[in-house]
């Protein structure tokens, strides 16, 4: 589904997700992604007219799928804020301290909000296929190697988005 904007304040995060294949990078502290998206996510007059009749009155926008994945408070409330009527809500973060949200914002622009965990053995192989296939560059992500006497530190240098992204662990180093 297109288009796909990336939001994130760290460049070093916007530049991989360019590279990975997001349409748009939006810095938050320059602009709002959920506007950026709407720019983006006009329908074709085709889609406008396979449209039912009462969504007509709607703006017409292509269907919006917002992943979540900060995981720090107020941010789905956030996200119950910008996102746009009949969104689905991938909550993927994990918010490890109590948070707030109002259901009504939910309620009232019909938003489908789905918390996940894990993933399924299909999900896993979908994902070694597109590696494989050369449509995804895993390899772009890894910015370091490490041995185990190197995962302590490995954690405290994820903690800084500009220095890593993913670091693999070789147990054998």
């Amino acid at each position: 589904m297109h288009p796909i904007v990336a939001a994130d304040y760290s460049p070093a995060r916007r530049a991989l997700a360019a590279k990975l294949g997001a349409d748009i990078v939006v810095d938050p502290k320059v602009s709002q992604p959920y506007a950026t998206w709407a720019e983006h996510a006009q329908m074709s007059d085709a889609e406008k007219t396979a449209r039912p009749p009462f969504q007509a009155m709607l703006p017409p926008l292509k269907p919006a799928i917002i992943f979540e994945c900060v995981g720090v408070p107020g941010l789905l409330q956030q996200v119950f804020e910008g996102a746009p009527r009949d969104a689905k809500v991938v909550v993927v973060g994990v918010c490890m301290e109590t948070d707030r949200s109002e259901p009504m914002l939910g309620i009232m622009k019909e938003l489908n909000v789905q918390y996940v965990l894990g993933y399924t053995p299909d999900e896993f192989a979908a994902s070694l296929r597109l590696i494989a296939e050369g449509q995804v560059d895993a390899a772009a992500m890894v910015t370091a190697e490490v041995g185990i006497d190197g995962v302590a530190k490995a954690f405290t240098d994820l903690a800084n988005p500009e220095a890593h992204t993913k670091i693999i662990v070789q147990p054998w180093r």
